[in-house]
C-alpha cells in the first residue's frame, strides 16, 4: 500500500514533501511510506496503531462480523450495527465499520471496500509494516486512544526506536476512533500538531 501511495502521489504530480495522515491500517501505511520515503514526508501523523505484528486470537471479529453481514436481506445501517454487536461490542468500532456499507443502483447494500481481499490479505496486512532499521528520523506524531488495545504502553520504545523523534499524545477518553469517539480531543491535537 506504500508503493500505492507513492503512485497516486506521482499521478496527483506532488513532489514536494507532504503532511501525511493515517489512522490504523493508514497509519501503518503512513509509517512505511515515511521509512521508505522520507524524503517525501514533511510531517507524519499515525494515529492509534504500531510498527509491530498484530495476532488477534480467533480472527479479526470485526472482519468476521462484516463477512457473516447478510447484505440481501439488511435494510439500514443501524441494523447491520444491531447485527454486529454481539462480535464488535465497541459502538465506535461498529460505526465505522458500516460507513463502509453503501447502496448500488438498485439499492441493495455492498461494501464500499474490497471486503473479500481485505480478509484474505489480513495475515500479510497484520504483520509489521516495517523491518528492522527502517527508521524515519523527520517529524512524527503518533496518537494513541487510551482505551484502545491497538498500542500498548511497551510499543513506545518501538515506535521511538523506528520514528527516533517521536512525540506521543495519549487521548484517554477514547477508543480506536478518535474521530468519532473523542472528537474534539482529537481534532484540537490534529491542529496543535500542525499550527
Amino acid at each position: 500500500m506504500a508503493e500505492d501511495l507513492r503512485a497516486w502521489l506521482d499521478s496527483q504530480k506532488i513532489s514536494e514533501p507532504v503532511d501525511l495522515l493515517g489512522h490504523s491500517m493508514g497509519g501503518r501505511t503512513a509509517m512505511a511510506f515515511a521509512c521508505r520515503y522520507p524524503e517525501r514526508v514533511r510531517r507524519l501523523i499515525v494515529v492509534d496503531t504500531a510498527p509491530r505484528a498484530y495476532e488477534w486470537a480467533g480472527g479479526r471479529p470485526e472482519f468476521a462480523a462484516m463477512n457473516a453481514l447478510d447484505l440481501r436481506t439488511l435494510s439500514s445501517r443501524a441494523e447491520a450495527e444491531r447485527v454486529m454487536e454481539p462480535r464488535v461490542p465497541d459502538w465506535g468500532m461498529r460505526k465505522f465499520l458500516t460507513t463502509n456499507l453503501e447502496r448500488d443502483e438498485e439499492g441493495q447494500w455492498r461494501w464500499s471496500i474490497n471486503l473479500a481481499g481485505i480478509t484474505a490479505a489480513l495475515p500479510a496486512l497484520e504483520a509489521s509494516p516495517l523491518a528492522a532499521g527502517e527508521c524515519f528520523e523527520g517529524e512524527a506524531h503518533f496518537i494513541v486512544c487510551g482505551r484502545s488495545p491497538y498500542v500498548r504502553a511497551e510499543d513506545h520504545a518501538l515506535i521511538r526506536e523506528h520514528f527516533p523523534a517521536a512525540q506521543i499524545t495519549v487521548l484517554p477518553d477514547s477508543g480506536h476512533n478518535p474521530h468519532m469517539e473523542a472528537r474534539e480531543a482529537f481534532l484540537r491535537t490534529i491542529l496543535r500538531i500542525i499550527a
